[in-house]
C-alpha cells in the first residue's frame, strides 16, 4: 500500500498520520510513504513529451501498490497544490490512468477545528474522472491535529488510532473485494 501525505512540510501532521498508519496496520498490511517532493507542475507540453522522471517513479509507485492511502492537509478549505498537482499528473493519460480501479482511503490532519472534509471532498472529485476506487466510509477527519500529535509526531490520541485503525481494516477487506471483482470480470 502506497501512503501519500499531500504535505511537502517537514514536521507535517499527514506525514505523521501516515508513520502512525504505518504503527497501527493489520497484520499483512504495509504501509509504504512517498514524498511528492520533485514531482513538477503539470504541464500538457511537458507531458506530451513524456513523464519527467519523478513523475515516473511516482506512476510506477501506484502502479505496484495494492491501494492508496491518502492522507491530505486542507489549505484554504480545499486540497493542497501539491496534492492535486500529483493527482494530475498520475490521472494521464485519460482513460489509462494508473489510477484506474486503483482502492483508495483518504484521510486527514489539520490544526483548525474542521478537519479536512472540504480538502478530502476535493481530492475525491479529483479521484472520479481517472477512475480510482476511493472507500466511501469510514471517514478520518483530525481536526487541531497539534493536540493529537506529541512532538516527535507521534499520534498520542486513543479515539484517532481508533479511528484510524477502523479506516485501515475497511481499506483492506475494501482493496480484497476490488481485486477479486477484477479477477472475475
Amino acid at each position: 500500500m502506497l501512503g501519500i501525505p499531500g504535505s511537502l512540510r517537514a514536521d507535517s501532521y499527514n506525514a505523521a498520520l501516515i508513520r502512525a498508519a504505518q504503527d497501527v496496520a493489520p497484520e499483512g498490511m504495509l504501509i509504504q510513504p512517498y514524498s511528492l517532493e520533485g514531482i513538477p507542475m503539470y504541464n500538457q507540453d511537458v507531458d506530451a513529451q513524456g513523464d519527467p522522471p519523478a513523475v515516473a517513479d511516482f506512476k510506477q509507485a501506484i502502479r505496484d501498490a495494492d491501494a492508496l492511502l491518502i492522507s491530505t492537509p486542507e489549505y484554504n478549505h480545499a486540497v493542497p497544490g501539491v496534492l492535486k498537482n500529483a493527482l494530475d499528473w498520475a490521472s494521464r493519460p485519460p482513460r489509462e490512468s494508473v489510477l484506474d480501479v486503483k482502492p483508495v482511503a483518504l484521510m486527514g490532519a489539520a490544526t483548525g477545528i474542521g478537519g479536512t472534509a472540504q480538502a478530502q471532498a476535493d481530492v475525491r472529485r479529483s479521484l472520479a474522472f481517472p477512475g480510482a476506487q476511493t472507500m466511501p466510509e469510514p471517514e478520518l477527519y483530525v481536526a487541531r491535529a497539534r493536540t493529537k500529535f506529541d512532538d516527535e509526531g507521534r499520534l498520542m490520541d486513543a479515539e484517532t488510532r481508533a479511528g484510524l485503525e477502523a479506516l485501515l481494516a475497511s481499506l483492506g477487506v475494501w482493496t480484497r473485494d476490488i481485486q477479486a471483482l477484477l479477477q472475475t470480470a
